[in-house]
């Protein structure tokens, strides 16, 4: 977030203003209410997330309420040059937007207005290495996320060049970015499929909190907190310069089955996670993030937490505490796929379920061994089908200033012969 300025400073300073008013009327308890509420509020026009960095933006940030995931293929002929102008340009373009400046060029200056917290997060697949003629430096991680039994996956949502993560606080501003960044690389790639979805409205959660998917479920729990965890489970620390304080990215889409889910009572809902819907408390404690007691047993001898619930499947082992990872879903909720249902059944037949993003080190030491586990035995395989993947190398954050990153990936494609 950007510091106080003179707009923001009046802004603040007539919200005071009028909490004192209510004091007179309605007494010192109202005012203290109304100041509270005025010195919390960040408008979103003032709403600015850091573009430069040791790491990208969109990665460790607060979940913003609006998702556009755009993944492209580059065009033919496009090599090192054309690769090198693209990131280049979309890094200068996606730097002014997130800044609230209007990018060279561009005939809406006022589209920029309300930067809303605003992100854009860019990765590689691993065709980008092989099309840059660079399959020698590539991670040994970036490929193919391996088979698991129940996938469904879809070409239509599978593996791309690149990738756009565009994330917003406003819904105009989203979609102004993302028209932008198309835009700009028309020349360099084509877009190849977009996956768009939505979380909690700014405002309506704490900073930090978890946020809810369609299964009413706190998804993220487990989520590193603080900067030596992110240091442990998701920046890249070895390898090359160029690697370094970068990340992976998977992407998984995951169909939800809310038409049977719903069918469900509370006490199984729950059982199947292993926490409570009210506040996502293991079943065994009372609060979030308190630690759950998987030897705990009901009246009957039975494990209060189910050893094939959600959580536990999910739950690293003792002998590898590496296998944890950055959750950053959004739920989507699209017209009804009604191709194989009858007419009187469309309204009851749900097209919803998340675009799961997750970030870490290295795929094949963490998403891979917590999928190969929920695969075997989740309870919530019952309702969810994964039916796309995709992973993608995340390059280390940037520099304005002459010194570093001058864009996404330019030390790499300095290696690159």
């Amino acid at each position: 977030m950007t510091g106080l300025n003179r707009r923001h400073f009046l802004q603040g300073a007539g919200a005071v203003g009028a909490a004192s008013f209510t004091l007179s009327a309605c007494g010192q308890a109202e005012e203290k209410d109304a100041i509270e509420q005025a010195s919390q509020s960040e408008p979103l026009a003032e709403a600015i997330v850091a573009f430069d960095g040791e790491h990208q933006a969109g990665v460790d940030t607060d979940m913003q309420a609006h998702l556009n995931l755009v993944g492209f293929d580059l065009k033919p002929g496009i090599g090192k040059r054309g690769f090198r102008n693209l990131m280049s340009l979309w890094t200068e373009d996606a730097r002014a937007l997130c800044t609230g400046e209007t990018p060279l060029g561009s005939l809406e200056p006022e589209m920029v207005d309300v930067p809303a917290n605003l992100t854009i997060t860019c990765g590689w697949g691993e065709s980008v290495f092989d099309k840059l003629g660079a399959a020698d430096l590539k991670p040994e991680w970036l490929r193919d996320i391996k088979p698991f039994a129940r996938d469904q996956l879809s070409d239509k949502w599978g593996q791309t060049d690149v990738v756009l993560q565009i994330c917003c606080d406003d819904a105009v501003m989203a979609s102004h970015a993302m028209r932008h960044m198309i835009r700009a690389g028309t020349d360099y790639a084509k877009v190849t499929w977009l996956q768009q979805g939505f979380a909690n409205s700014f405002g309506s959660l704490p900073h930090g909190a978890t946020h809810r998917n369609l299964f009413g479920q706190l998804d993220g729990t487990v989520n590193p907190r603080g900067e030596e965890e992110y240091d442990q489970q998701v920046w890249i620390d070895e390898g090359p310069d160029w690697a370094q304080g970068g990340t992976c990215m998977v992407v998984r889409r995951i169909r939800m089955n809310l038409d049977t889910w719903e069918k469900l009572d509370r006490a199984t809902r729950e059982n199947s996670v292993g926490r409570k819907l009210s506040n996502g408390a293991p079943l065994t404690g009372q609060e979030e993030l308190d630690e759950p007691d998987y030897s705990a047993t009901d009246k009957y001898g039975l494990p209060v937490i189910d050893p094939n619930s959600h959580m536990a499947r999910a739950r690293p082992p003792a002998d590898h505490p590496e296998q944890k990872l950055k959750r950053r879903p959004y739920s989507y909720d699209l017209m009804p796929d009604y191709a194989d249902s009858q007419e009187e059944d469309l309204i009851q037949l749900s097209n919803a379920g998340l675009v799961f993003i997750c970030f870490q080190k290295d795929p094949t030491r963490q998403f891979e061994p917590i999928q190969a586990r929920l695969d075997e035995a989740d309870h919530l395989n019952t309702w969810i089908s994964h039916i796309g993947s995709a992973v993608y190398f995340i390059p280390p954050g940037t520099s304005a200033g002459g010194t570093g990153s001058a864009f996404w990936g330019s030390a790499l494609l300095d290696a690159v012969r």
